[in-house]
């Protein structure tokens, strides 16, 4: 299978996840599902997948940001109100954020084309989310914080300069569930916490099961060895896609309208990927990615060292 297709299949398995992450919220507080995901990912694998080439300080970042940042945020946006349609479409904001990012961090330089594709295809996503009145203005809030904090992630991994995006994303797994769970305690009780996890459905444990192996191990483990492959102007923009799987799930399984808005939105964003996709020469990760991860770490965080 092609890099492209590769990408498009991550954007496929990302687009159906949201219509489960929402079918999961229905059994689980947010806190708590996204604990369980990334439990049930990081547990057994941990024992089996060698430890990540990275340094330390990347592997926690890595687990912080994505695990607590991105996807708790991200499910209690959706708990709050925001429908799994139009969750999937304001969190492909992260495409811009992470190209600008790259640039400024990394060093990255992308080309006009991709640049010009990036900004076609937030147009196809502005289309959508101006006039939408299905979410709440927390649920908004959080879904955009959600996908600056995903974009903060593609950085980490492309600083870090990982050869084997698999033990990434298995060990950073271990770090988000104690800081959730301690959230979701102090957000709904220690006894709703635990009554959650032991009073598990099928239908709960399905969806744990879903977001654990098939979105993050598989999703992330492709979606992060392709930007450690290519550059992350390259590869982030690919992400435009999941709203066209994702509204096309919400319709289907949860019933949510889909009009002429979303199918000329979808024609937009689709030609802005088509932009992105023009050839580009792939950037092997290696030690300048590591150099250039030390530079957007001090950078990140304003200060140098350890």
């Amino acid at each position: 299978m092609t890099h492209r297709l590769q990408a498009l299949l991550v954007a496929a398995i990302w687009g159906v996840n949201f219509v489960v992450i929402e079918i999961g919220l229905r059994d689980l507080p947010p806190l708590v599902l996204t604990a369980l995901r990334f439990v049930v990912a990081a547990v057994p694998l941990v024992l089996l997948v060698p430890r990540p080439t990275a340094r330390l300080r990347y592997v926690v970042g890595y687990g912080l940001v994505l695990g607590v940042l991105k996807f708790g945020v991200l499910f209690t946006a959706m708990d709050a109100g925001m429908p799994a349609g139009l969750a999937s479409l304001v969190l492909q904001a992260q495409a811009l954020v992470s190209v600008l990012l790259a640039a400024v961090l990394l060093r990255e330089r992308p080309s006009g084309w991709q640049l010009g594709g990036v900004f076609v295809g937030s147009a196809g996503i502005g289309m959508l989310a101006l006039g939408n009145g299905h979410a709440t203005v927390v649920g908004f809030a959080l879904t955009l914080a959600a996908a600056a904090s995903w974009a903060v992630a593609n950085v980490v991994v492309r600083a870090s300069g990982e050869t084997r995006p698999l033990s990434l994303l298995v060990w950073s797994s271990l770090v988000p569930p104690i800081p959730l769970l301690g959230l979701a305690s102090v957000a709904d009780g220690p006894g709703a916490v635990l009554d959650a996890i032991t009073g598990l459905s099928w239908r709960g444990i399905l969806a744990v099961l879903y977001v654990a192996y098939v979105s993050t191990l598989v999703g992330f483990g492709v979606w992060n060895r392709l930007i450690a492959t290519y550059s992350v102007a390259r590869i982030a923009p690919f992400s435009l896609v999941v709203p066209v799987f994702g509204l096309a799930a919400s319709w289907l399984f949860l019933g949510e309208p889909v009009g002429v808005r979303e199918g000329v939105a979808a024609l937009v964003i689709l030609t802005g990927l088509a932009l992105v996709l023009r050839p580009a020469r792939p950037v092997p990760a290696g030690r300048g990615s590591a150099e250039m991860g030390d530079l957007a770490l001090v950078r990140l965080t304003g200060r140098g060292g350890e």
